[in-house]
């Protein structure tokens, strides 16, 4: 029982450190799968997106994260906040950040790792992940 309490203890910790280190516009996503970002690839897990102009951070409470180039891409509509990945067979390459409300958001180059496995490989698929809700309204 005394273990539980020290686990649910350091799990609310990591928590409350990863959310007080948002501001808003950040999108809190759980990721499903492990991804590649700037060349890193990354555990599945809990992070923390963050826009600046032209780069993106993306962090997590055990790390100080990635700063990450990136472009500015439009669509027609909104439909939502949301990471868009590119999935080539068992591999996540993070592609697009959007912010729900906005046309504009801000896509990542293809890295070299990327063009070279879609030229191998016949087909690529979208993955979708969506933010947690974090109360109401948000």
């Amino acid at each position: 029982m005394k273990f539980f309490r020290i686990a649910l203890c350091a799990a609310l910790l990591a928590a409350s450190i990863a959310m007080g280190q948002t501001k808003p516009g950040d999108i809190v996503v759980d990721v499903p799968f492990a991804f590649v970002a700037g060349g890193q690839t990354l555990p599945a897990g809990h992070y923390i997106v963050a826009a600046m102009d032209d780069t993106v951070r993306i962090f997590n409470s055990q790390t100080t994260g990635l700063y990450l180039p990136t472009h500015c891409a439009s669509r027609n509509a909104s439909d939502g906040t949301k990471l868009v990945f590119h999935h080539y067979r068992d591999v996540y390459f993070l592609s697009a950040i959007w912010v729900g409300g906005n046309a504009i958001g801000r896509e990542l180059p293809r890295s070299k790792a990327e063009r070279e496995l879609a030229s191998r490989t016949a087909e690529m698929e979208l993955a979708v992940v969506r933010p947690e809700k974090l109360g109401p309204g948000k």
